[in-house]
């Protein structure tokens, strides 16, 4: 059943088009709407 389940939903599947961007996200790099922000371009002077 859980295999039948999984191919049916594996159809629908597609890309994630910011895999390139993945090391960064496990890095711990902050995004916000898509664009990486750092630390020092938040911080007030």
């Amino acid at each position: 059943m859980v295999f039948t389940l999984i191919r049916a939903a594996s159809k629908t599947w597609r890309r994630l088009s910011g895999a390139n961007q993945l090391p960064l996200l496990v890095e711990g790099i902050k995004f916000t709407d898509g664009i990486a922000t750092s630390d020092a371009a938040n911080r007030a002077a």
